[in-house]
């Protein structure tokens, strides 16, 4: 397990050029008062608020690789990590904090968690030390469908991220952790049916799924404690709900809870409304007409003079009933470099006519090649930025 060693921030200088990159020869001071201090430096160049600087060199996460098989698809493990350090600006400000990946909290800790609790018959048997496991208990029904009713895996991936502070005398030290815990909305199992063995699901209620998150969460919080290094940090926690498997939009976090210096349970929850809406489908035109028929006329633009794309599909994300962002994808087969060029400058006016400016837009041309172009116009920015690959 690793720990933050007394550390001297060196920051890069931005050579000129399209690309920012650093100074052959980094300037790297040692604390003469330590012996064993670690050198590092900060980018000086930043993407946008949105993100945070990573501190390098960089040093991959305890569970580095553990996400991927544990969500239920690419997007969700995009929109877990990212929809993290999202939740967690409002405590640990990107103008202020600067990130790394979980390196406190290892491997093996977080696979025990994942384990099933154990019944009083397996404590008896193993011990209360060995009852680590988060997951309601094994409770054996009078079928393997109320079995499995009753013993959904709810908890699939714990995941740790840290967020260090500068100080006066050029160091960072540890200022803060975020927690995520991704909860699966659906568990599923394997039924037999006359020697017939059967996928099966069971859609977990989001009630149950809330409690269960909670009371995992409050567990976590008191264990951290702990931990050498985290016993006085302050901690955010969020619980994110996971969509099903082969669905075509994210999940999104639903509470999240901050837990002050010190202290070790997860008192005060604040509710998270977000949502992800696929364009075009019922649900979007139910819940957001307007933008499902400014995506639909959009659409329908596109379809008149370039009738040979093979689909148009687009991702609303949407934070208390207003979108934040719209992410669209077109496919379509190109005869051309000329008619690539002109089907990308006739898709950017139709992005700026049907959609207002207070909407973050990012459209993305791909073919049986790849990626084609790419379009991306800021809130707010009078002009769009244009990418033909």
């Amino acid at each position: 397990m690793r720990r933050y060693l007394p550390v001297l921030l060196v920051v890069s200088l931005l050579v000129s050029g399209c690309l920012p990159s650093f100074e052959k020869q980094e300037e790297v001071i040692q604390d003469p008062q330590q012996e064993d201090t670690e050198r590092a430096i900060v980018p000086r160049y930043k993407i946008s608020d949105d993100f945070y600087q990573t501190i390098l060199p960089f040093k991959p996460g305890e569970t580095r690789g553990q996400t991927v098989p544990r969500l239920s698809s690419r997007m969700d493990v995009d929109e877990f990590e990212l929809g993290l350090m999202r939740i967690s600006q409002g405590t640990f400000p990107s103008a202020q904090y600067l990130y790394q990946e979980g390196q406190y909290i290892s491997r093996s800790t977080i696979s025990s968690w994942l384990r099933r609790e154990l019944t009083p018959a397996q404590m008896e048997e193993q011990g209360d030390e060995a009852n680590l496991g988060l997951n309601p208990p094994w409770i054996e029904g009078k079928n393997d469908q109320e079995t499995n009713e009753n013993s959904p895996i709810i908890l699939a991936h714990v995941l740790e991220q840290n967020y260090l502070v500068r100080k006066d005398d050029g160091k960072v030290e540890l200022g803060g952790i975020s927690i995520g815990l991704a909860l699966n909305s659906v568990h599923e199992y394997t039924d037999e049916h006359q020697g017939i063995p059967l996928a099966r699901t069971y859609d977990i209620p989001d009630a149950v799924l809330e409690e269960e998150g909670k009371r995992m969460a409050n567990e976590i919080v008191s264990r951290i404690r702990n931990i050498q290094g985290l016993e006085q940090i302050p901690i955010v926690v969020g619980l994110y709900k996971q969509s099903e498997h082969n669905s075509i939009v994210p999940g999104t976090f639903i509470t999240k809870s901050t837990v002050d210096r010190g202290n070790s349970s997860t008192a005060r929850w604040e509710a998270i409304n977000e949502e992800y809406h696929l364009f075009p489908s019922s649900d979007a035109m139910e819940f957001y007409r307007d933008d499902a028929m400014r995506f639909q006329n959009f659409k329908t633009d596109v379809d008149e003079f370039f009738p040979n794309h093979t689909g148009i599909v687009g991702y609303g994300h949407y934070v208390d009933g207003d979108i934040q962002k719209f992410e669209i994808n077109v496919f379509m087969e190109f005869y051309g470099k000329a008619e690539l060029i002109g089907f990308t400058q006739y898709v950017t006016g139709l992005l700026l006519e049907h959609f207002p400016p207070h909407v973050n837009l990012e459209l993305t041309v791909e073919s049986i090649n790849g990626a084609e172009a790419l379009i991306v116009r800021d809130a707010g920015a009078e002009e769009p930025f244009v990418h033909i690959y």
